[in-house]
């Protein structure tokens, strides 16, 4: 099995792992550290990260949560996951839009990381 790896800088592990978790269906893959989690879901590794924890965390400087990249997570109904997650307290960054390919959101995790939730357009 091939494994995608992704390493997010987060303000709290402890409150990314609840999220991630809790909310989207990951789990705990890697011992925790101080300032680290490594979780799972399918074929991807999430790595989480506290800025300056360990040399990830201090690599080029010291790096902050947020930004644009993200990664993606396919979902059936998009509709009944954004209202789900609303109803848990999630935020957005605006609504869901509609390309040529399915419907889309942004989702961000208690650090502002966005992940794109996403619906594939049916033929």
């Amino acid at each position: 099995m091939t494994q995608t790896t992704v390493r997010y800088f987060v303000a709290d592990v402890d409150e990314a792992i609840d999220f991630y978790c809790d909310r989207l269906g990951f789990h705990v893959d890697l011992p925790l550290a101080p300032g680290f989690a490594g979780l799972a879901k399918d074929d991807l590794r999430l790595l989480l990260h506290e800025p300056g924890a360990g040399g990830a965390g201090k690599a080029g400087g010291v790096p902050k949560p947020g930004g644009w990249n993200r990664f993606q997570i396919a979902v059936d109904d998009l509709d009944a996951t954004v209202e789900r997650l609303a109803a848990q307290g999630s935020r957005f960054r605006g609504e869901i839009v509609e390309g040529p390919g399915g419907r889309q959101i942004l989702l961000e995790d208690p650090a502002g990381n966005p992940v794109e939730l996403f619906q594939p357009k049916t033929v």
